[in-house]
C-alpha cells in the first residue's frame, strides 16, 4: 500500500469487532454522549470542540455481518451502495457543525466496560496538514468514532473526522485525512 506520510494515521479494527459485535444493552437502547475533541500538531498548534453523539440504535451483529461482507467483496463503494436504505444509527455533532447521520454502530464488551464503533458514511470536518478546515481528498470520504466507557457511561476515545476504510487480512484499516494529528476523544460523558 502506497501512502503519503502526511496520511499515515491508522487505526486497526478487527474485523470481527464489525461482523460478530454483540449488543450489550440491545438494538433498540437510545444513549447520548458528550465528548470533547481535542487534536495537536506536530507544531505545537492545538485545537478543541466540543462533540455530541446520540445513538438511537446499535446493529445487530448479522446487519453489520451484511455490511462487511459487501466491504470485502467491493470495497468503500460496494459499502456505500449496501448502506442505501439502512436506517441511521444516530448522529454526531462536531462543535457548531450541524448533526451528521451516523450510518453504523456497534457495541462490544472491553476491558474497561464497553466500545462503540460508530461510522458515518461522510467526513465530518477535513483536518489535516495541521490546518482545520483543509481541503476535500478523493477517497476520505467516512468519519470513523470508538468511545470506550465504564459502566457509568465515562470514557474517552478517537475520532477519525475524514478516513478511508481498506482491508488487510482480517482487519479494517482506517487512514486517518488528518495524518498523525490523533483527534482524542477526552471527558466522554453519557448524557442520557
Amino acid at each position: 500500500m502506497t501512502v503519503s506520510y502526511k496520511t499515515m494515521g491508522m487505526l486497526v479494527l478487527p474485523a470481527m469487532l464489525l461482523a460478530a459485535s454483540t449488543s450489550l444493552r440491545g438494538q433498540g437502547a437510545s444513549e447520548g454522549f458528550t465528548a470533547t475533541a481535542a487534536v495537536k500538531a506536530a507544531g505545537g498548534a492545538s485545537a478543541s470542540a466540543p462533540v455530541t453523539i446520540t445513538i438511537d440504535r446499535k446493529m445487530s451483529p448479522r446487519e453489520a455481518e451484511t455490511l462487511t461482507a459487501a466491504f470485502k467483496s467491493g470495497g468503500a463503494a460496494a459499502l456505500r451502495k449496501a448502506l442505501v436504505g439502512v436506517k441511521p444509527t444516530g448522529s454526531v455533532k462536531v462543535g457548531a457543525g450541524k448533526a451528521t447521520p451516523t450510518r453504523f454502530t456497534i457495541e462490544r464488551a472491553s476491558g474497561k466496560g464497553r466500545l462503540l464503533t460508530i461510522l458515518t458514511d461522510q467526513p465530518l470536518l477535513f483536518l489535516g496538514a495541521g490546518v482545520p478546515g483543509a481541503k476535500p481528498k478523493e477517497g476520505y470520504d467516512f468519519a470513523v468514532i470508538d468511545v470506550e466507557v465504564d459502566a457509568s457511561g465515562n470514557g474517552a476515545g478517537t475520532i477519525a473526522p475524514a478516513a478511508k476504510l481498506k482491508m488487510n487480512q482480517d482487519a479494517f484499516v482506517v487512514e486517518d485525512y488528518g495524518g498523525n494529528e490523533l483527534v482524542r476523544l477526552t471527558a466522554v460523558k453519557k448524557t442520557k
